[in-house]
């Protein structure tokens, strides 16, 4: 009789506002985001790999099943999960987008191309 267990990691809510004031911030933040995508897309994998070696190991169709249907439960979580992080990312993609657009609008700084060269 074989026992698999597994940990699945809660999502850690952090009350960051979504005003911040510094860009160092907000790309910290992505980056965790990014961390935790990654993290949840490789216990994905491997509890896809799981999954697949259930039908070859030991252990009666009874338990097979419920240990498949204990990893199945596993990947939806895992997969609500990274969902909710996707849609996170997005969400703070835009406001970035919105934020580098309102800089942008009404301002044309200077640089090479849109100089003026005045002589007195």
């Amino acid at each position: 009789m074989s026992t698999i267990t597994t940990s699945t990691p809660s999502i850690q809510s952090s009350s960051t506002s979504s005003s911040k004031s510094s860009s160092a911030g907000s790309s910290s933040t992505s980056n965790d985001i990014s961390a935790q995508i990654s993290r949840i897309t490789q216990q994905i994998a491997k509890l896809t790999d799981e999954l697949k070696n259930i039908a070859s190991g030991s252990g009666t169709t009874e338990q097979k099943k419920k240990q498949q249907e204990l990893i199945q439960q596993q990947i939806q979580q895992l997969q609500a999960q990274l969902a909710q992080l996707q849609r996170k990312q997005a969400q703070e993609a835009e406001q970035k987008q919105a934020q580098q657009q309102s800089k942008a609008e009404g301002v044309n700084p200077p640089s090479d191309e849109h100089s003026i060269d005045i002589y007195v």
